[in-house]
């Protein structure tokens, strides 16, 4: 029986370009296959990658070239390319921005005061029953620390909804 040698095995990374193994201290080749493993799980989960197992070696993360890589227009939103003038874009730079803007913000928020002091004078307790609402409170837990009944309670916030819906046509 023959002794095993203790060396440790050399690591190494097959460079696509060339076609030769390069032999790389430990942490470069954790680091490499580090990235190398999420790039191409990021590929395959957004389905433009499909290499099999026994070929990840041959990751080289230019997806563009890779003999695995899926037909068709599956373009991810983080994938990046650079343009003529040096500056990196993606998909998702070209995406319109669907938050509101700052004026339809003031708006609504102006709009909004307006409609809670025109509330204000219809019915002063509002607010109150507003808070409580977001508790969780019920109508009847409402109306009993308001200090009246529940079909009152009821019956002055249609009141007050049938005097605002003209006034606001938006919000009812």
């Amino acid at each position: 029986m023959q002794k095993k040698d203790n060396q440790r095995k050399p690591y190494r990374i097959y460079l696509k370009a060339t076609r030769e193994w390069v032999e790389v201290p430990e942490e470069v080749y954790k680091e490499h296959t580090r990235f190398h493993d999420a790039f191409r799980k990021r590929h395959q989960s957004h389905g433009q990658c499909i290499c099999p197992k026994n070929k990840f070696w041959l990751c080289d993360a230019d997806c563009l070239t890779c003999e695995f890589r899926r037909a068709g227009d599956h373009i991810s939103l983080d994938y990046s390319t650079e343009n003529e003038d040096g500056d990196t874009c993606s998909p998702l730079d070209a995406l319109a921005d669907t938050a509101p803007s700052i004026e339809d913000v003031l708006c609504d928020k102006a709009e909004l005061d307006q409609l809670l002091a025109r509330l204000d004078e219809l019915m002063p307790e509002a607010r109150k029953i507003g808070r409580l609402r977001l508790k969780g409170l019920t109508d009847e837990a409402i109306a009993e620390v308001i200090g009246i009944k529940r079909t009152t309670f009821r019956s002055r916030i249609e009141k007050a909804k049938k005097q605002l819906a003209p006034e606001y046509p938006d919000r009812f």
